[in-house]
């Protein structure tokens, strides 16, 4: 009796023991299982902030480094620059054979339907290819729909234009997504652009890029710009 008794014991220490084991693992599959749900929400709540960007300050207003009939915020770590209109007021320079010429190029340059290039925010120091740029117009240069319907049409190659509205800042606008083929590159690419305007005239805001997958990693730099777009 005594030996059967002994067994049943080491019977039941045994089978405790199996249980312990695959308790230990069952705790530790639970916590693996937690550990990589939680990995897998930071993953994506670090892919959600992907979608924004930082302020990098604002321009716009007198004293910024680009002054306009708005003001809206740029990306951490772009870099804004007002356009010269390549006037050049004069000089030794205006006298020589080539300046007509260069103010032709420059004329076509600083010039899309009608506005004339105001800002140009690089942002190659924050990593990417690509620009976003200020745009204005005379007062009486007419509403923002037709103002950025005639700045799409007057760009080589565009096409499939979409236009939407939006208000910001106590703004109305109009917004239009659009593709470019390039002839000589043989490719096509997405742009985007927003036009407002204002008492001093219209402001179309353009967003372009090396290539789509530039475009798209710098739309939230735009939207920046979209939503904080405030009248000066």
């Amino acid at each position: 009796m005594l030996v059967g008794a002994g067994k049943a014991r080491l019977r039941l220490a045994q089978a405790a023991l199996l249980a312990g084991v695959l308790t230990g693992c069952s705790g530790a599959a639970e916590d693996d299982a937690k550990t990589s749900s939680s990995a897998s929400a930071s993953a994506d709540a670090a892919s959600a902030d992907d979608t924004t960007v930082k302020s990098g300050g604002s321009i716009g207003a007198a004293g910024s480094a680009c002054e306009l009939p708005v003001t809206f915020d740029i990306a951490e770590d772009w870099k804004a620059e007002a356009i010269d209109d390549g006037t050049g007021g004069g000089g030794e320079d205006s006298a020589e054979p080539d300046s007509e010429l260069a103010q032709e190029v420059a004329d076509a340059l600083l010039h899309q339907g009608p506005v004339t290039a105001a800002c140009e925010v690089d942002a190659k120091p924050a990593g990417n290819i690509g620009f976003l740029r200020v745009w204005t117009g005379e007062a009486a240069d007419g509403d923002a729909r037709a103002v950025l319907e005639a700045f799409v049409q007057a760009e080589n190659g565009a096409s499939k234009a979409k236009y939407s509205t939006f208000g910001a800042g106590g703004l109305k606008g109009v917004e239009v997504k659009y593709l470019v083929t390039s002839e000589l590159l043989e490719e096509t690419k997405e742009e985007t652009a927003l036009a407002v305007s204002t008492k001093q005239g219209p402001v179309v805001i353009h967003l372009g890029g090396m290539d789509t997958d530039e475009h798209r990693a710098m739309l939230p730099a735009y939207e920046l710009a979209k939503r904080t777009l405030q009248g000066t």
